[in-house]
């Protein structure tokens, strides 16, 4: 369900940098002995919000002050990875296994995506008017900064609980895609976050069975089979698909179908 604010917000790159800056907040909490989820939301969180504080306190954009934060990030993450004596667990931060995902990940999970997805619905209103239109939702007396900071969090939150499924490298499709499809093949904000939802369950359940039986990795298999989903939403969705644009630009006009005259 968060795809679908993200996606209407324009924050596809905002998701692919934080889910690469929480990386040094895993190793450290490794290194130290806490709960990984907790060194990977306080990584992301401080990155969101430094990209903030330099981009409204310099000359620099916002994408600039992303770039640098975010793949300073990522760098300092990967120089603690190489320096320490790690484990398969750790490593598989990095790419995701769906298959060793044990009973007290799925209970963490639960708790994580349950609770995000409690204020997602709960606030879905103000985060759509907030994705809109910033200045109405100020003009309205909405708290604009908690809507900005709390979607960042709650985008933590989400990348924290779908580490261990599909890793880092690509948990940022599993954030995007389901939102892009629904984005492409419904018109009202509704249907829109039903369709994601749908999308983002049912290309991981069936991306789980192709990864058995073609003996690949689990998280690749989800996310090429939210590509393809993507590729048909693009051509096939019944008002903007590409084809379907091209067929009906291509058709003759109603009046000309005859060939009689006046």
């Amino acid at each position: 369900m968060l795809s679908c604010f993200l996606v209407l917000k324009g924050w596809s790159l905002m998701g692919d940098a934080i889910s690469h800056a929480v990386l040094p907040g895993i190793v450290i909490a490794y290194v130290i002995g806490l709960p990984i989820a907790i060194g990977a939301f306080v990584a992301g969180l401080f990155s969101a919000i430094a990209t903030g504080y330099l981009k409204d306190n310099s000359r620099i954009k916002e994408d600039t002050a992303m770039g640098i934060v975010f793949t300073g990030m990522f760098g300092f993450g990967l120089v603690l990875f190489s320096r320490i004596e790690t484990d398969q667990h750790l490593t598989h931060i990095l790419f995701g296994d769906m298959l060793g995902v044990t009973t007290a990940d799925l209970v963490e999970v639960a708790l994580i995506a349950g609770g995000t997805l409690l204020i997602v619905l709960a606030k879905r209103r103000d985060f759509l008017l907030h994705a809109f239109d910033p200045q109405h939702a100020r003009a309205i007396v909405l708290n604009v900064p908690l809507l900005h900071y709390g979607l960042l969090a709650l985008l933590s939150l989400t990348i924290v609980a779908a580490l261990k499924a599909v890793g880092i490298i690509l948990v940022v499709a599993m954030l995007i895609a389901p939102g892009a499809i629904a984005f492409l093949v419904s018109r009202r904000f509704e249907s829109m976050l039903a369709i994601a939802v749908a999308v983002a369950v049912g290309s991981s359940v069936l991306g789980t069975l192709i990864s058995f039986q073609i003996n690949a990795a689990s998280g690749p298999s989800i996310v090429l089979l939210q590509a393809g989903v993507f590729i048909l939403a693009l051509l096939f969705a019944p008002r903007s698909g590409l084809l379907r644009r091209r067929s009906e630009a291509s058709a003759p006009p109603v009046g000309r179908l005859s060939g009689g005259g006046d």
